[in-house]
């Protein structure tokens, strides 16, 4: 058998949804229409489902699927390592510098 960290995306996805929502098997076939043996093999990891399936299951579970920006992904990390470069105290001293710099230009926007 395979182990839930070791299963695909879909399985735990759909695992997950029909735990949350309190269903069986047999009860989350009888709401979407998709037969208990390809929920079972669906979520065993053996059927790699399509998306229309795993929209109808996860959807009679009473959830949503949503397509979702990573963490991360589009983040400029140049910024980041070059933060990384510097030395605790260079990065507060840098900081102290921000700080100033934000409370000239909030009192330059007040004027």
């Amino acid at each position: 058998m395979i182990k839930s960290r070791e299963r695909p995306p879909a399985a735990r996805l759909l695992w997950g949804a029909r735990r949350a929502a309190g269903l069986s098997q047999r009860a989350l076939a009888q709401r979407s229409k998709v037969a208990q043996p390809t929920i079972a093999a669906i979520e065993s990891g053996r059927q790699d489902p399509r998306f229309e399936t795993l929209l109808a299951l996860v959807e009679a579970c009473g959830q949503e699927l949503a397509a979702l920006p990573r963490p991360g992904d589009g983040v400029d990390r140049s910024l980041i390592r070059e933060q990384l470069r510097l030395t605790p105290e260079q990065r507060l001293h840098a900081a102290g510098e921000n700080a100033q710099a934000l409370q000239r230009f909030l009192g330059a926007a007040r004027r």
